[in-house]
């Protein structure tokens, strides 16, 4: 269930604003036996924004939300592999950067199983206080979930 769509409504206005951004954007997360939505998985922008440059330059920031019901069974951890393999493949991306709240333990438990490391705290107009994690890949790596 999406209770709070404050994801689908930044990316219609990020999509407005600069419409390079649809490759990028939103993806619903779907269960392939029974085409049931579970979640989503966005990049916040296309490569290298201003907000980022502060961490790292030539990331995209990675953002997921699975709907409670269908937390704790891998989903997340699988969309942000194949989202992080697709980054890589298709556009060369070797950065990525995600933004997690320190008692988030799940997603601090999925950020680790990717190699991603703590660069960095911001306070966030909606979430408050998010840390800072980058992952960087070689050319090779396979992003497992």
């Amino acid at each position: 269930m999406l209770d709070h769509p404050s994801s689908l409504t930044h990316a219609k206005a990020r999509l407005e604003a600069d419409p390079q951004y649809q490759a990028w954007s939103i993806r619903a997360i779907i269960l392939p036996a029974n085409r049931m939505m579970v979640g989503h998985i966005r990049f916040h922008s296309r490569p290298d924004p201003d907000d980022l440059h502060a961490f790292a330059r030539d990331a995209v920031e990675l953002g997921y939300q699975v709907f409670p019901e269908y937390r704790r069974r891998g989903y997340a951890a699988e969309a942000s592999g194949a989202a992080m393999n697709w980054a890589q493949a298709t556009f060369g991306i070797r950065k990525f950067i995600v933004s997690v709240s320190p008692d988030n333990l799940a997603s601090l438990a999925l950020i680790a199983r990717f190699g991603f490391a703590r660069v960095g705290q911001q306070i966030d107009e909606i979430d408050g206080i998010e840390d800072i994690y980058l992952r960087e890949v070689t050319v090779l790596d396979r992003c497992e979930g």
